[in-house]
């Protein structure tokens, strides 16, 4: 019995699919999603990819570099975050999974309970350890400020420096805020570190991290791990001056002196000068006027050595474009010495290959002379008899395939014959056509020709006749 036919319509994969991929865009066009962040990973090339999840289930993300730059706190596994994007599915591997656009802690106690379980761990290691600390200069001759170069905070140092007592600054401009700033501060600090003394460069005495205020989300560079491994690994001492007074970062702990707010950074960095030229007074007047003149002096030598100094900007730049050249060119180096070993190997086996055939064939040669002297003498009578059975039977089929020969030859003749005679002129002189011909014996094939030559020749089938196509003067006549 024959089944009724099926009306059910047929996808391909590809549609069913994309139809799956419009229906939950659609219908699930922008959301808000809280959960906690699972297997979380940054590509190369600026991506994060990972999943959210509750106690229940669990779903892929993705966030993209654009999105990615922006955010104001590193994510890690384990914390609780809210997100906003857009459910969408990815059909290469049967999945759905949500774009995030946005990504924000799940409430400020989550960031705070990350950031205590990093103080925790830093801190048994010892980086926060009181006996660590090291006393800050009372006059410093170079203050290196970490900051960032357009906010109003290096203003406020600046000027409060100029207040009480006018120092060498260099400025190391970072990023305070988002993504890549951690870097940016904790290269910052290591490099000032590693300014050789008494080199071209001055080597700062002290050294001020300084930033604004702003939420918890605004310093979270200041409480990443690497920004406070290094200011723990400084040998200059560091004063962080980050926020305002009610906030607190994890380099607050490793640095040597905490400041509520930058311009309390600057106090402490240095004295008040009018305070010093008040009590340098009254020590010796002649004496504060010759301290007055020589730091005249030297301030105007400084200022114009500072004028010379090349600007830290270059040298970061140098310094990250050799970085980058290095890292370009370490894959092609791995690549020519991975082709380097394996011609080496090639040669090698190339030269071992030969004398491994050479052997083999020398085996093989000794086995098949063997089997050719023991094959000879076994050959050698059939092949004997077969020669003169042969010559026997040649010899009776010679004479026969000559006159064979001989015979289809003579047909093809008589043949050829048969076709001149039915094609030559003679048949057709005999049908009653005539053929002319000059003096020279050529053929005339026209009425030009023919009244060009005195004399022709007409042949018909059963003989010639001559003929002349002017008049001929009879013999003797004068004309």
């Amino acid at each position: 019995m024959n089944e009724a036919p099926d009306n059910t319509p047929e996808y391909s994969v590809s549609e069913i699919a994309g139809a799956l991929k419009r229906t939950v865009e659609t219908a699930f066009g922008q959301v808000r999603v809280r959960g906690e962040l699972s297997g979380f990973r940054r590509q190369s090339s600026g991506h994060w990819y990972g999943s959210l999840k509750d106690d229940r289930a669990l779903i892929d993300l993705a966030m993209w570099r654009g999105p990615a730059a922006a955010l104001s706190f590193r994510p890690e596994d384990g914390l609780e975050v809210i997100v906003t994007g857009k459910l969408t599915t990815y059909p290469g591997r049967s999945k759905y999974q949500l774009i995030v656009e946005r990504m924000e802690p799940a409430g400020v106690g989550a960031l705070l309970a990350q950031i205590e379980a990093r103080r925790l761990k830093l801190q048994a290691e010892g980086l926060f350890d009181p006996a660590r600390k090291k006393p800050l200069p009372w006059l410093p001759d170079v203050i290196g400020v970490i900051t960032s170069p357009t906010g109003a905070v290096i203003r406020d140092i600046l000027h409060r420096l100029s207040d009480r007592f006018p120092r060498r600054v260099m400025v190391w401009p970072v990023a305070v805020q988002g993504e890549g700033s951690a870097a940016q501060v904790a290269n910052a600090i290591a490099g000032f570190n590693a300014i050789a003394p008494g080199g071209p460069i001055p080597r700062p005495d002290l050294i001020i991290v300084a930033r604004g205020g702003g939420s918890i989300e605004d310093l979270a560079a200041f409480n990443e791990e690497n920004v406070v491994r290094a200011a723990a690994a400084s040998r200059i001492p560091l004063i962080s001056a980050v926020g305002h007074e009610t906030d607190t970062t994890l380099i607050d702990y490793a640095s040597d002196w905490r400041a509520p707010t930058p311009t309390a950074a600057a106090e402490r960095a240095v004295p008040v000068r009018a305070e010093l030229s008040a009590t340098l007074a009254m020590l010796a007047g002649r004496l504060d006027d010759a301290v007055v003149r020589g730091w005249k002096l030297r301030r105007e030598r400084s200022t114009g050595l500072a004028r010379r100094l090349p600007q830290p900007r270059n040298l970061i730049g140098l310094a990250a474009q050799r970085v980058d050249d290095l890292a370009e060119r370490l894959p092609n180096a791995l690549n020519a010495r991975a082709a380097q070993v394996a011609l080496r190997v090639g040669n090698a086996a190339s030269r071992l290959r030969p004398a491994l055939l050479t052997a083999r064939l020398e085996r093989s040669s000794e086995r098949l002379a063997g089997a050719t002297a023991r094959l000879a003498p076994a050959l050698a009578r059939p092949l004997a008899a077969d020669a003169q059975k042969l010559a026997r039977v040649a010899g009776a089929l010679r004479p026969w395939l000559i006159e064979a020969r001989l015979a289809q030859v003579s047909a093809r003749l008589e043949q050829a014959g048969r076709m001149l005679a039915s094609l030559g002129p003679e048949q057709v002189l005999a049908r009653g056509y005539a053929l002319v011909i000059d003096a020279q014996g050529h053929v005339v094939a026209s009425a030009g020709t023919a009244a060009a030559n005195p004399r022709l020749t007409i042949r018909f089938a059963d003989g010639e006749t001559p003929v002349f196509t002017k008049p001929v003067a009879p013999q003797g006549s004068l004309f």
